[in-house]
């Protein structure tokens, strides 16, 4: 494995990204190869691979053996679990998500991508843009994924040829663009033979744009916390009625978003009192400011009732409490998601009971048009939802904050997860939604 000082892991950036696309259009194997190529893979998992492909009767390591983990993986030859993988270079550390291609584990790239900062998404050059493809170019535009890079993989298998690869780059950079995706890098690949993962292909000399690895280390990266809006999901209440520690109360949790500083005015959510902080505690230590995805205790001045589920926001930059929740989903359990739907809103740390009052639309992908008032949402759907909870809610639109915008409806039967959504307007302009009485039980 290549050595990297601890010095240079300080000094490098964070990138988290996912892998995407249809069924064996060769993610695992790219991966694979983007780990053994960058000298990422340890010896003796190399060895390992190299003996299940010889069992397999290959000829050489089959890398994508170094993500397909699950023995169902590994016998059918797809990826069914998502695969997270780190790995470092001089220049950049990076988190991969590995996921899933098969249309029944859509689920999965959505939980991959949803804190991706960029996802690959691969095309096999022999059959171009599928349905699968534009479905992952959707999600990804959804979540709000800032760099999208296309992958046009196999290009070994024709040929190399240049206007393959311009023809799907052109179709695929068209309807992502549509979609709203901000930035998108085409890039032509071959996983298998390594062309342009990490080295140049020598095979496609018409082609002068950055390696997959170049690009995945020189993308920019901001982490700029200063435009965040600072939140704190409570997820417990540390009251330990000490000798040593008698009337200390904290309220634990991990930063979704933002910074916090001893002096600062608060809010807690949703019943809108305000307090000071009075300290901060991470790892056992005061400290004067704290930022996002630390896992802190913050102290407040005032002896007010915060419980698991409230949320702890600036005084000035509070959000505003609904019982009204309008956001695009993703549809990803078998069931179907109906208008009347009673579910379970999971929110941050808080879940609240909810209604499915309406569903005002469900997007076409064929041709990005939306279909009115379908009733129903099935799995792998993408629509738009009217949703009214129980108790009032302090969200953020989900183009301000992925992390306090974004929710999951749960069966309240099973525990069983329904829908991811994203608060607020998506790339598609939704149409008025209209109210729909409910008949009893749940009905806020």
């Amino acid at each position: 494995m290549s050595t990297v000082t601890t010095e240079a892991l300080a000094a490098t950036t964070l990138l988290r990204f996912a892998t995407a696309g249809s069924v064996d259009d060769g993610k695992s194997t790219l991966v694979g190869r983007l780990l053994h190529d960058s000298k990422s893979v340890l010896a003796d998992q190399l060895e390992a691979v190299e003996r299940a492909s010889a069992s397999r009767g290959q000829d050489g390591p089959d890398l994508a053996l170094l993500t397909d983990g699950l023995r169902a993986e590994r016998e059918q030859g797809i990826t069914i679990d998502v695969a997270y993988r780190y790995f470092a270079t001089p220049r950049r550390r990076f988190i991969l998500a590995d996921t899933p291609g098969h249309v029944q584990y859509t689920r999965n790239m959505v939980t991959g991508a949803s804190t991706a900062e960029l996802t690959v998404i691969l095309v096999d050059a022999r059959n171009g843009v599928v349905e699968q493809t534009r479905r992952h170019a959707a999600i990804a535009a959804l979540l709000r994924v800032p760099h999208v890079v296309l992958a046009v993989n196999k290009m070994d298998l024709v040929d190399y040829r240049e206007p393959v690869f311009a023809a799907i780059a052109e179709e695929f950079t068209a309807y992502a663009t549509e979609l709203g995706v901000p930035e998108i890098t085409a890039i032509p690949i071959s996983a298998l033979a390594g062309d342009n993962v990490v080295e140049p292909s020598a095979h496609m000399d018409w082609y002068g744009g950055p390696t997959v690895l170049e690009h995945l280390e020189t993308v920019p990266v901001s982490h700029d916390l200063a435009h965040c809006h600072a939140r704190l999901p409570v997820q417990y209440v540390i009251r330990p009625q000490s000798a040593e520690h008698p009337d200390y109360r904290g309220y634990a949790g991990q930063i979704a978003a933002g910074s916090f500083r001893v002096g600062e005015e608060v809010t807690v959510l949703p019943s809108g009192r305000t307090t000071t902080v009075s300290g901060i505690d991470l790892l056992g230590e005061p400290v004067d400011v704290a930022w996002t995805t630390q896992s802190v205790t913050l102290l407040l001045a005032d002896d007010i009732d915060v419980s698991r589920g409230d949320l702890i926001v600036p005084a000035k930059d509070a959000p505003p409490t609904t019982r009204d929740v309008e956001a695009t989903v993703c549809h990803v359990a078998d069931a179907a998601l109906t208008v009347g739907h009673r579910v379970l809103l999971k929110h941050g740390t808080r879940t609240v009971k909810a209604i499915v009052k309406d569903i005002p639309s469900r997007l076409t992908l064929d041709d990005l048009s939306l279909h009115p008032h379908p009733g129903r949402l099935a799995a792998n759907d993408i629509g738009r939802v009217k949703i009214r909870t129980a108790e009032p809610l302090p969200v953020d639109s989900y183009a301000d904050s992925r992390r306090t915008g974004s929710f999951i409806l749960i069966d309240p039967a099973d525990g069983t997860t329904l829908t991811a959504g994203m608060v607020g307007e998506s790339f598609a302009a939704p149409e008025p939604v209209k109210d729909v009485a409910d008949d009893g039980g749940w009905d806020f």
